[in-house]
């Protein structure tokens, strides 16, 4: 079964692999309102969803669509999963009747068992681990708008210990940029390597960064620690006076949805909503070019 691909975690690509992955989403971009290729044409998937989504939902069931295949939502609660189905048992089931997956859940393992169990191509589309879909789309949008990213200061702001800074550690060493952890103590990633520094304060951080990035304080499934959490991310706030200090042709990206006010400022978000709202769209344009790079 080694010919069958998945997209489990970024530490499973090679340069070679993001390079094809970015090249089908430049063309599927340029193509959409004339397509020539339909890569899932006949094919079938499902969206196995336990947490709520709006981008990853809605850009992964047109991107199946729009390659001609067909998407089939499934949430977890809807099916024996909520009433304590083994993984392994629905993706052996699925795995006999669909061509592939996409699956956003809490655990990590749930996705590596779904892969291994169903034997058929399965997408990571976001754990409490990792979310290698959203740290591509991001990558991919910094390239469209300045070029290469090698080389250049990824400064994070704010929770370091979750899902998005972690995969954008492990891009960091596989794309040979510098990545800026900025956090809290008690808040900081558990996985470095050497692109990668950490930082207590946001203003040491985003010196001369080429993008400044944040995600919310409070994840999902974190909400009992909301008032902790806000408390302890007072001045790790995206805003303009942070910005002045990174580079001058500084990107600023939210994977969203944004809380204006706590992590990012109105003002700031407003003034960079066109890269903020790219960088949206590119989800479709992505996840299309990872759906294609899987069954080629």
């Amino acid at each position: 079964m080694s010919s069958i691909k998945s997209l489990l975690k970024i530490q499973d690509l090679s340069k070679e692999d993001v390079s094809a992955i970015f090249n089908s989403a430049t063309e599927f971009k340029k193509n959409r309102q004339n397509p020539t290729r339909f890569p899932l044409k006949a094919q079938s998937w499902g969206l196995i969803f336990s947490k709520s989504s709006t981008r990853t939902r809605v850009s992964f069931e047109v991107a199946v669509r729009e390659l001609g295949g067909a998407p089939m939502f499934l949430n977890a609660q809807d099916i024996q999963l909520g009433r304590g189905e083994p993984i392994k048992d629905t993706a052996r089931v699925l795995g006999r009747m669909i061509h592939g997956a996409i699956i956003r859940t809490y655990a990590q393992t749930d996705v590596l068992d779904f892969a291994k169990y169903s034997q058929i191509p399965t997408v990571n589309a976001l754990t409490d681990e990792e979310h290698p879909c959203q740290i591509l789309t991001d990558i991919f949008t910094f390239e469209e708008k300045r070029g290469s990213i090698k080389g250049k200061t990824v400064a994070f702001i704010g929770d370091a210990a979750c899902n998005v800074p972690r995969s954008w550690v492990f891009a960091a060493e596989l794309l040979g940029f510098h990545l800026h952890l900025a956090a809290p103590k008690g808040y900081q990633s558990t996985v470095q390597n050497s692109h990668t520094q950490f930082f207590t304060s946001p203003q040491e951080a985003a010196k001369g960064a080429h993008l400044l990035y944040t995600d919310v304080w409070v994840s999902m499934g974190m909400e009992s620690e909301a008032a902790v959490r806000e408390k302890a991310f007072q001045g790790y706030q995206l805003n303009h006076e942070l910005l002045k200090l990174a580079s001058p042709e500084a990107l600023v990206m939210h994977c969203l949805p944004a809380y204006r006010g706590k992590e990012i400022t109105e003002a700031l978000l407003e003034e960079r909503s066109q890269e903020i709202f790219d960088q949206a769209e590119n989800r479709l344009h992505l996840q299309k070019g990872i759906l294609d790079w899987i069954v080629s």
